[in-house]
């Protein structure tokens, strides 16, 4: 069965964005038409690439936090508030700290976790 979990690792956002695109194009192209397991391919690959893409942002947030960028900023860049933006981080926190220590994810650690909401800080705090 073709779920966003079997084919993730099998891409990097790059290669999902391409095989997404290639079958996108043949389906609205009406090329050919796709088959059911294309159709599940297309669909699971939506998925995967948005959660990539998800992963993505938020490290580059942690990234512009640990350059000094305020959450203003930040929510600015990101097309919304300052209060959005870090509310969005934090529950990127909280998943990474869930999943540290399930099978196939590496997740954040104790340290990992305070190391982030450290670099997070608040939302009125710049």
């Amino acid at each position: 069965m073709t779920t966003p979990q079997s084919i993730e690792p099998q891409h990097t956002l790059l290669t999902a964005v391409a095989r997404l695109d290639e079958l996108r194009i043949r389906e609205s192209l009406a090329v050919e038409t796709l088959d059911r397991g294309e159709l599940l391919e297309l669909l699971a690959l939506s998925e995967v690439v948005a959660q990539k893409a998800a992963y993505g942002r938020q490290l580059t947030v942690r990234a512009a936090r640990e350059t000094g960028a305020s959450w203003s900023q930040i929510g600015a860049a990101l097309g919304t508030s300052k209060q959005a933006a870090w509310e969005a981080h934090s529950r990127w926190i909280d998943a990474q700290a869930a999943a540290h220590g399930k099978p196939g994810q590496m997740g954040f650690d104790a340290a990992d976790e305070a190391e982030a909401r450290a670099i997070a800080g608040e939302p009125d705090a710049g």
